[in-house]
């Protein structure tokens, strides 16, 4: 036996490892489990007691001098392969490493924030699953109000009312019952709406809305600060309209227009040849929503208005069709840069 270790152990030295294929070849014939090396192991106990300490010394020397050059071997190849180019197709075209850039929406509702910062207002968020009392109720929504029938809104529960929200005002509820007067906040967000999918209308989409609570607070304030907007928004030479409409939950209410970036006022198919477009909701906090909000409207007084995100960047970026902010198109999101200041 002791010859035939010796042996194995000429073969392990002049066994010449190449490739992954010897690789395992010598693996198999030399250490794996039915290998020449456990089968010496094996002949070893039937061999005479006062021969098993030397030769269970030399069995052990040539297995480490086989293990060893089987790891040797392996980190070899592991970093090398069969052929110079095997797992190569030369053929292929350079793929590119390019940078990701932000969605049109993501853009246009950072820089919204960063307007409003500018004029004093902070940051403000609420829950997109919201109950009848702070999406309705506390906004002062009469009972028979359309809103909360189920063709326009999307419940959850019913009895009590559990919905997804259909505007960012459920959070100026919740900042008034928490936060006393100054407020001057905006609450950025999704919104859910039951309407038909086209290129004007979402079932989802995003708001942006403002309040702004404080003594003395007048329609001029709300006047001014919107205007300012309109100018860092769209240019100075912007030129801003309001017509009156109805809000629950301000009095007086105004629609906000400004003039088409389109057509300069001329009249063209976004305008629908008015020569103004529609950015924003608006008017005075009604007492009824201050009340709700814990806040004496004898003492107080506020704005609030609300804009449609998805509008604004129609305007910036010109896209022609809602459906396009949500298909996840690379093609559409790559022609994106920042609104810059």
């Amino acid at each position: 036996m002791e010859q035939l270790i010796k042996s194995i152990g000429q073969e392990v030295r002049a066994f010449a490892i190449t490739s992954k294929e010897s690789l395992e070849n010598f693996r198999l014939k030399f250490i794996s489990k039915k290998g020449l090396i456990p089968s010496l192991f094996e002949e070893l106990k039937g061999a005479l007691p006062e021969e098993k300490k030397k030769l269970g010394k030399e069995l052990n020397e040539l297995k480490q001098l086989a293990e060893g050059k089987y790891r040797s071997a392996q980190e070899e190849t592991e970093n090398t392969t069969d052929k110079p180019h095997e797992g190569i197709d030369l053929s292929l075209p350079v793929i590119p490493n390019k940078l990701g850039n932000q969605h049109p929406l993501s853009l246009t509702r950072y820089r919204i924030i960063e307007i409003f910062e500018r004029l004093g207002f902070n940051l403000a968020d609420g829950p997109e699953i919201e109950d009848d009392w702070h999406n309705f109720t506390a906004l002062n929504f009469p009972p028979n109000h359309p809103a909360r029938e189920m063709q326009d809104t999307f419940f959850i529960e019913k009895n009590p009312d559990v919905l997804l929200r259909t505007h960012t005002s459920n959070v100026q509820v919740r900042l008034m019952k928490k936060q006393s007067p100054p407020i001057r906040s905006i609450m950025p967000g999704r919104v859910f709406r039951n309407e038909a999918i086209s290129a004007r209308a979402h079932c989802f989409f995003h708001q942006v809305e403002g309040l702004y609570i404080d003594k003395n607070v007048g329609f001029a304030d709300l006047k001014q600060t919107l205007y300012s907007f309109a100018q860092e928004m769209y240019g100075k030479d912007i030129k801003i309209r309001y017509r009156p409409s109805f809000f629950p939950f301000t009095e007086p209410s105004a629609e906000i227009d400004i003039s088409c970036l389109i057509c300069k006022g001329k009249g063209c198919n976004l305008c629908k040849h008015s020569g103004w477009v529609e950015i924003a909701g608006s008017g005075m906090v009604h007492p009824n929503v201050l009340r709700h909000g814990n806040i004496d409207p004898e003492e107080y007084t506020g704005f609030a208005f609300g804009m449609g995100i998805e509008r604004v960047t129609q305007l910036l970026f010109r896209v022609n069709d809602l459906r396009l902010y949500s298909e996840n198109d690379i093609r559409f999101l790559r022609q994106f840069r920042p609104v810059l200041s």
